[in-house]
């Protein structure tokens, strides 16, 4: 059985303790704002026909959990120990405010994977391109000719660049310093 949750909040509405607020410039909260929910909770909720037995977890719980898995490649128990504990993760996943306990039981995992297969996540994908390219990209900057000066600065690293430098294990370092002793 499924019932829709309420619409989500917007991130000044979620709820912290202390008054705190979350940054709009947040990756997370950035990436909920690139996903089209109700179009594909309508998809999800036609996955459960019969109207009797508990209440499955809403999309975002579920989508939410798999991307933040994918992501950072936790483990199923990891999940929602992760989600607890961040609140840009909460938001993601759908929740209004932060909550001090985990969101589900990591054995739910298995499900969200069985009903999230790979059609369904196909589609989900071209959702979120097709809102993507809904969106205008923003006006190229003009070109005048002109060259821009430089801004900022430019570290540099060789970590990557060869040395000729021999190990302690390199045995002809051993044999040159026996060679050299008297």
């Amino acid at each position: 059985m499924y019932k829709f949750p309420s619409k989500q909040i917007s991130v000044t509405d979620f709820w912290m303790r202390l008054g705190l607020k979350l940054d709009p410039e947040n990756r997370w909260v950035k990436k909920a704002e690139t996903i089209p929910w109700e179009d594909i909770e309508l998809r999800y909720a036609a996955l459960f026909q019969n109207g009797k037995g508990n209440v499955a977890k809403p999309l975002r719980m579920a989508l939410g959990a798999l991307l933040i898995q994918t992501e950072y490649q936790y483990s199923d128990t990891e999940v929602p120990l992760q989600i607890q504990e961040t609140p840009c993760l909460q938001y993601f996943c759908g929740l209004p405010g932060y909550e001090d306990k985990p969101p589900f039981d990591s054995s739910l995992m298995v499900y969200f994977r069985k009903r999230l297969t790979r059609e369904i996540l196909g589609e989900i994908n071209e959702m979120v391109i097709a809102r993507a390219e809904k969106k205008e990209p923003p006006p190229p900057p003009e070109d005048n000719g002109a060259e821009t000066p430089n801004a900022g600065t430019l570290s540099v690293d060789a970590t990557c660049a060869p040395q000729n430098i021999r190990y302690p294990l390199d045995t002809s370092l051993l044999n040159e310093a026996r060679e050299k002793l008297p």
